[in-house]
């Protein structure tokens, strides 16, 4: 039977539309595989990604590799300049001031530690109340891996697997530093077969006179672990959390040939002793062989992904369908103790720091649908990731979760090739903003990036100071030398303004006054008035804590409880309890319930705490603190 021309073209079209049809339906359904490759301490100039001025020495060819297949961030930021809340905040989606971690090793009774000011409380890391990334990938079909550092708590609570991870390995791997007797120059791996750190058959970059064809590297087991989840998860969409204990302290190796290599790169002795390192710039070669070694295991993860089929996309290999999100936890880490590691100029200071060298990261990300080799210079935040892998997986989460998150869904950026970031309401991002009320006076700092400006808040004086990092997007004061904050009153006013709000609306802490540290003369009569304890009082029955303060003194503006919780104790082999260590407690706040006078206030206290005691903030900001108790 001869069918009509028209016919015929109704037909074509019937069937361009189910393909069609078929092909949305497709597309729609397709769950990405996604990793997040995150470093530690890796600075912004320690790659050859962003190299301004002099060349970093550091070679990171699979880095390179990567954002030639991808979008490289030019203007990437850490949620903080530390550690423990940057992860918190790339786990959860949350800023540092709303997760509460504002910095490493919380949990304690807050003291002035580095400072005449006493730090803000700040827990020890994540809660099971919060709801991480991994916990959303998984309610959405994904099987989780986490692999590397964890530091986000170490409770059992607090453990990466009571937090949406299906898989965990949390070792150092060939990161675990040599213990005395031994140094760094005494434990090279070898190619023995007992040894730990065996040096591998197979050769990789760089390439030398006397190793043309490469050289080995130690065994890693965080890189091998990496592999193996990828390996035994493929049948199924994955996400892999791979948090490098790299290029973090203690700095060493154990790849001799590395280390011999750089240290003949940078026309340097091969060290004979273990002294620091004290020439200043980048001019470490234990710190290069590091950041080497780091690149070497984001090219062994990205090999495997382009040589292993994808079992669910035929046709497919696993990096055609796998996005990549690369960075690190904070800037590059210049000192520690008497050596230098490296250099993060022309961007102003490092690690524990709201300058530029402190929060601003390498920043890759690529897969299906990437554009290849551009930059995107507008601002960007890891906390970004969290909103964009849940489009870019199409996976849905409870409202009251995806509306509380702080960053912005940048796929638009990523697949569609857009110039700027969209907020909810349809508005162009102009700002980021971070909070570190900790370490030294000159060290406590909010601060807020928009466009070419920055604006600092000194959290003890008050008083702001003002950048011009960029002119009309070029580079103009880059180094943060030259306080521009007289000649620009309107800029500082608006800037001040936002970043005030942010503070308040997010309930940012700020640093303490110590009565006990307090030299300034003109205090005298405000540390006269701080509040004094009248007494305090435990019924056993009802387990109620009461303090009592004297009146006639300043005002409490603010007041919690602290109470110590542990693990349980284990008991030894002789059935007796072994003691908690250090990791296995820590303190958590507690609202308590207050008098109409303001002078009694009162803490129910729970069974399971170990410990417990209460903290006042007075009207000038001085702290008190009630003596704390061992819980009967």
């Amino acid at each position: 039977m001869k069918t009509s021309p028209l016919f015929s073209i109704l037909l074509l079209i019937i069937s361009l539309c189910f393909n069609l049809v078929v092909g949305q339906n497709k597309t729609d359904n397709f769950k990405p595989n996604i990793i997040i490759f995150y470093a530690d301490d890796l600075g912004w100039q320690d790659t050859q990604l962003n190299n301004l001025d002099d060349p970093s020495p550091w070679e990171t060819p699979n880095i390179s590799k990567l954002a030639k297949n991808g979008l490289n961030f030019t203007n990437g930021y850490s949620p903080a300049p530390t550690c423990a809340p940057s992860r918190c905040s790339i786990l959860t989606g949350l800023h540092p001031a709303k997760t509460g971690v504002t910095h490493v090793a919380g949990g304690s009774v807050p003291k002035a530690k580095y400072s005449n000011y006493i730090e803000p409380f700040f827990p020890t890391g994540l809660m099971p109340e919060h709801f991480t990334i991994a916990e959303a990938l998984k309610e959405n079909g994904y099987t989780t891996g986490h692999v590397g550092k964890w530091h986000a708590g170490s409770l059992k609570i607090q453990a990466s697997t009571n937090q949406g991870f299906d898989f965990a390995f949390e070792s150092r791997g060939a990161h675990q530093g040599p213990k005395k007797p031994a140094n760094r120059l005494t434990e090279f791996a070898t190619h023995d077969k007992k040894d730990s750190y065996r040096l591998s058959e197979e050769k990789y970059p760089p390439f030398t006179k006397e190793s043309p064809n490469g050289i080995s590297y130690p065994k890693d087991e965080v890189t091998e672990k990496a592999l193996e989840f990828i390996e035994k998860s493929k049948d199924k969409p994955f996400f892999l959390y791979l948090a490098h204990w790299l290029v973090h302290a203690p700095i060493h190796t154990k790849n001799k040939e590395l280390l011999k290599y750089y240290s003949d790169k940078l026309g340097v002795d091969f060290p004979t002793q273990d002294i620091p390192v004290t020439t200043g710039g980048q001019t470490n070669p234990f710190y290069g062989s590091m950041v080497t070694t780091l690149d070497w295991s984001l090219g062994r993860v990205v090999d495997l992904l382009k040589k292993t089929n994808d079992p669910r996309n035929p046709g497919k290999t696993l990096y055609e369908t796998t996005y990549i999100f690369f960075s690190s936890d904070n800037g590059g880490c210049e000192k520690t103790g008497k050596e230098i590691i490296t250099d993060n100029f022309p961007l102003d200071q490092g690690k524990k720091y709201a300058q530029e060298g402190g929060i601003r990261v390498p920043m890759v990300v690529v897969g299906p649908s990437i554009p290849k080799g551009k930059n995107f210079d507008g601002l960007v935040n890891q906390l970004d990731f969290f909103p964009t892998i849940l489009n870019l997986t199409h996976s849905k989460i409870a409202e009251n979760y995806s509306s509380n998150l702080d960053g912005l869904d940048i796929t638009n950026v990523l697949i569609d090739g857009e110039q700027s970031i969209i907020n909810k309401e349809g508005n162009t991002r102009e700002d980021l903003w971070w909070h570190f009320p900790h370490n030294q006076d000159h060290q406590m700092q909010s601060a807020i990036r928009s466009g070419d400006f920055k604006l600092y808040k000194d959290l003890t004086t008050g008083e702001y100071e003002l950048y011009r990092l960029y002119q009309n997007g070029k580079r103009a004061d880059l180094e943060e030398k030259h306080n521009v904050a007289k000649q620009n009153p309107k800029v500082v006013k608006d800037l001040a303004s936002k970043l005030e709000k942010y503070l308040k609306d997010y309930d940012a802490k700020y640093p303490y006054k110590s009565p006990s540290k307090t030299k300034d003369a003109s205090e005298k009569q405000n540390i006269a008035a701080i509040p004094v304890i009248a007494n305090t009082t435990f019924n056993d029955k009802t387990r109620k804590f009461s303090v009592t303060l004297e009146s006639g003194k300043s005002e409490v503006i603010e007041s919690y409880a602290l109470i110590q919780i542990g693990d349980p104790v284990r008991v030894d082999k002789n059935g007796k309890n072994r003691k908690r260590s250090k990791h296995s407690t820590t303190y958590i706040k507690l609202p308590i319930t207050k008098s109409k006078n303001n002078l009694e206030y009162s803490l129910t206290v729970p069974k399971e705490a170990l410990e417990y005691g209460l903290i006042f903030i007075d009207a000038h900001r001085y702290m008190v603190k009630s003596e704390f108790h061992k819980n009967k």
